[in-house]
């Protein structure tokens, strides 16, 4: 098949200012951290999300493990998260030797079960982790009654729910950290990079020496003390200036960006209701509480037909569409350094259905008519 013609998972979008104002950076003469358009990221984040205090760093992992480090986790200490995840969400805690304990999800959302969370925690539970997958909120108000009332802590992935909310509230601001990502397959991008959210105000002093790699360097430039020196456990979460300069140029732009995602996730829903009806699919579901960004649009085939089939035909076809997560409670590194908490029946049934369809900035709607009509055949062929 002509190059010209295939239709790629992902297409990463520029708004036109990004070149311009890492040439700018560059002539401040600042490319290392904390420069002025890292300040504006900030400020911006915080304006939009109402969040103590935001934090830019190298990538949404990072900012999972500066929360937890902010938690002061020990050893056999538990988060409880959903299975379905990327690892990072894991690995943040495990890394400070805390259990990731995997809790099924809800089959309408394929969020955290809040329903299966009080059941799971422990006297050595810590925190709960909710992830916000494809940008629809988790059952928030719940968590974080749960959270309140067993005295943990709640730290949001949020890496797909940038310009998201639940009930009126950005996520990433609802629990006591948030995690963004920026990487290049989400809707606001630098390429590589994340910010930590601390929505505790007593958090956000501490949470600037942790990412200024253990030192209080941060209020040394603001003239708070008279030098900087090691305060803390921490190490350099710091993105460079020219990422903070590429960031901004997309948050400049980051209402207009979501409204063409919600465009583009329309269509696809429309067109692809008669292929629920048939009975052959399931669209995704978004709660009414819940405004979601976009961030990605994905189905769940009837379980009598077989994913690979449709992905080999599709690619086939120069369609790239891609299914998700193995889920961690199965992996090698999930059973060796976390634990299931009851069956994750839901979780490993979504896991093997589900597919992920093109969406990104400039998709035709021809493209995604041609998407869904080679997608109706694949599974009559399946």
């Amino acid at each position: 098949m002509n190059n010209s013609s295939r239709i790629p998972f992902n297409r990463p979008h520029m708004t036109g200012r990004e070149l311009h104002y890492i040439a700018e950076a560059h002539m401040n003469g600042k490319l290392a951290g904390d420069g002025p358009f890292t300040k504006r990221c900030h400020g911006w984040i915080e304006s939009q999300t109402g969040t103590a205090k935001a934090l830019l760093a190298h990538s949404c992992t990072a900012a999972l493990e500066m929360a937890a480090l902010l938690m002061d986790l020990e050893p056999g200490d538990e988060v409880i998260m959903p299975s379905y995840t990327f690892v990072s969400t894991a690995n943040a805690f495990a890394l400070r030797g805390a259990v990731p304990v995997f809790v099924d999800v809800r089959a309408d959302t394929l969020n955290l079960d809040e329903s299966l969370i009080e059941a799971a925690i422990t006297p050595r539970t810590r925190g709960i982790a909710p992830v916000h997958y494809a940008g629809v909120s988790c059952e928030m108000d719940t968590i974080i009654d749960i959270a309140r009332r067993h005295g943990l802590r709640v730290i949001e992935d949020a890496a797909q729910g940038v310009m998201a909310s639940y009930k009126g509230r950005s996520l990433g601001s609802i629990g006591d950290f948030g995690a963004f990502s920026f990487h290049e397959t989400k809707n606001v991008i630098s390429g590589e990079g994340g910010a930590l959210l601390v929505n505790d105000p007593a958090l956000a002093t501490r949470a600037e020496i942790i990412r200024e790699k253990g030192t209080d360097r941060s209020r040394y430039f603001r003239g708070e003390v008279d030098k900087y020196t090691w305060q803390d456990v921490g190490s350099s979460f710091l993105p460079s200036e020219m990422t903070a300069a590429f960031l901004w140029a997309q948050l400049e732009e980051a209402e207009g960006l979501t409204a063409q995602r919600l465009a583009l996730w329309d269509v696809y829903h429309e067109r692809l209701a008669a292929m629920e009806r048939a009975g052959v699919l399931r669209r995704p579901i978004v709660p009414t509480e819940c405004a979601h960004n976009a961030h990605m649009y994905y189905i769940l085939l009837d379980s009598g037909i077989d994913r690979q089939k449709v992905l080999d035909y599709l690619g086939e076809q120069g369609i790239n569409a891609v299914f998700h997560y193995v889920p961690l409670h199965s992996a090698p590194g999930g059973i060796r350094l976390g634990r299931a908490h009851g069956e994750l029946g839901v979780t490993d049934s979504i896991s093997s259905r589900l597919i992920r369809l093109p969406l990104w900035i400039g998709l035709s709607v021809e493209q995604q008519a041609h998407v869904v009509e080679t997608l109706a055949t694949a599974v009559e062929l399946a």
